[in-house]
């Protein structure tokens, strides 16, 4: 008599019908059905919901406009859905993938990214009364389907901005090959001729070859991000990952996490295992911008982590190795922010030993006129109008000379697009550049206007204010910290003058 030895299948997982990348079963997909036929069915209430949990969350720091997410996530939400009702896995997987693409070219952070994708689980599950209720098993699908999403999107999103990186790697090293330093005009995506910039060149080159921490102190505007960049484009490894973090657009509590990771089962909501930034960045560098944002206990841990090449995720017992390089950057004063208690001096002590100073746009004006070719440059080539624009006239270069910049290289490209956008000229002239720039030069060629009156101190906090935002591309946050008053006292002022 012959015995069948087969065993069975486990009774905790499901059967009939294949899994899906290692995690998600053909039958779980049925279980699914009835949920994802309700998101189809308010798919735009989902959206609006799904918004408004990421413009509380990222604030004035959000990468998308309105318009941008519910175009994106719209687009990705009706083809994914569509695929997945008809068990089309594939067609799911290359539809995700394709928008992981299209972040990644428009420069969302990463974390954004994957904090989005978190938003959209609690907008579906919260968003409405009607909403079929999850059970454990349902909810459980639901799960494993987000991680499916979030690692076609990790593994589209980083070998996108891998590939575009190593292109534009290999044309900068071309280019900075074929010239001398005391020639150098732009320098891995910088651009200056002056002394100062030369300089900097030297300074990030000679970065470059060592494997140490550095900060880079700036101004907001200056390019802290680019330098960083540079730096690492500039080291043996060039291809190796870069992950940045801006440490004044996540919340101090939850930056540890971020950076150090943490197990599942860490805290109410750690439903997986997350690897943090530090083991994302393994073999490449960590670009942690306003590091001052932090708090001192978390400086602590970096500083550890710094030291040790370790990291130990929340809820772990154990060290993880890491081979990273950490840069840093503040847009203060470091010494004075030791000092305030806001920068611990163990950690600034460490990062003194490599520090690079951005010189603002005010320092080196005669650089103008490069920035403003390169910015024309790149504008053209993102198709931004159907006549392109062929250069700036005379009087409008020499305006901007004469402006102080308070934005630095921000505040340039914002006036150079707001002139790609409001203007039909083929070249750009005095009139199409802000008033704030275009005015200070009008009044020098008309003296006459001198006698009329100079306007009462509304009117000149009103410009100011106008300015700072124009600046800062409308982040209030910054903004604020760039006029040294609270966001509170910038909101203000905002509806008191009526500012859009």
């Amino acid at each position: 008599m012959k015995t069948n030895t087969t065993a069975p299948a486990p009774a905790a997982l499901p059967s009939g019908g294949p899994r899906y990348f290692h995690l998600l079963w053909d039958t779980e997909l049925d279980e699914l059905r009835p949920v994802l036929e309700s998101v189809q069915k308010h798919r735009n209430r989902v959206l609006e919901h799904w918004y408004q949990l990421y413009v509380l969350h990222f604030a004035d720091s959000r990468a998308l406009t309105k318009t941008e997410f519910i175009e994106i996530f719209g687009s990705e939400l009706d083809a994914t859905l569509k695929d997945l009702l008809g068990k089309d896995m594939d067609g799911f997987a290359a539809n995700v993938a394709r928008i992981g693409e299209q972040l990644a070219e428009r420069g969302v952070p990463f974390q954004e990214l994957i904090v989005s994708i978190h938003l959209f689980e609690e907008s579906a599950a919260t968003a409405f009364p009607t909403f079929p209720p999850l059970t454990g098993r349902t909810y459980q699908a639901f799960d494993k389907l987000s991680h499916i999403r979030m690692v076609v999107l990790a593994d589209t999103y980083f070998r996108s901005k891998t590939a575009v990186s190593g292109a534009r790697i290999m044309a900068l090293e071309r280019e900075a090959a074929t010239l001398p330093n005391h020639s150098r005009s732009r320098f891995h995506g910088m651009v200056g001729a002056s002394a100062a910039m030369r300089q900097l060149y030297d300074r990030v080159e000679a970065a470059g070859v060592t494997r140490g921490t550095i900060l880079i102190v700036g101004e907001s505007g200056t390019g802290k991000e680019l330098v960083a960049h540079a730096i690492h484009e500039c080291g043996p490894q060039p291809g190796a990952p870069f992950v940045a973090l801006n440490c004044a657009a996540v919340p101090k509590d939850l930056i540890e996490s971020e950076l150090f990771g943490y197990k599942r089962g860490a805290f109410s909501g750690a439903n997986a295992e997350y690897l943090g930034l530090f083991r994302a960045a393994d073999g490449g560098t960590l670009f942690l911008d306003e590091v001052t944002e932090m708090s001192a206990d978390t400086q602590s841990k970096l500083l550890r982590a710094i030291q040790e090449r370790s990291v130990r995720p929340v809820g772990s017992t154990r060290e993880i190795a890491v081979d990273v390089r950490l840069i840093a950057s503040t847009n203060r004063d470091p010494q004075e922010e030791v000092k305030a208690g806001r920068l611990r001096d163990d950690l600034y002590y460490r990062l003194q030993a490599g520090v690079i100073h951005i010189p603002p746009l005010r320092a080196r004006l005669e650089d103008v006129a490069l920035l403003v070719e390169h910015f024309i440059e790149l504008f053209n080539a993102r198709q931004m109008r159907g006549v392109p624009v062929t250069g700036a006239e005379d009087e409008a270069i020499e305006a901007m000379r004469r402006y102080s910049w308070p934005g630095n290289v921000r505040e340039l490209a914002n006036a150079i697009e707001s002139a790609f956008t409001f203007s039909r000229s083929p070249v750009i002239r005095l009139q199409d550049l802000p008033a704030s720039i275009a005015g200070s030069r009008a009044a020098e060629r008309e003296p006459v206007a001198r006698v009329n009156p100079v306007g009462s101190f509304a009117d000149a906090e009103h410009a100011l204010i106008r300015r700072a935002l124009d600046a800062t591309e409308g982040n209030k946050v910054q903004a604020a910290k760039l006029l040294k008053i609270s966001r509170k006292k910038l909101y203000a002022k905002i509806v008191k003058y009526g500012i859009e």
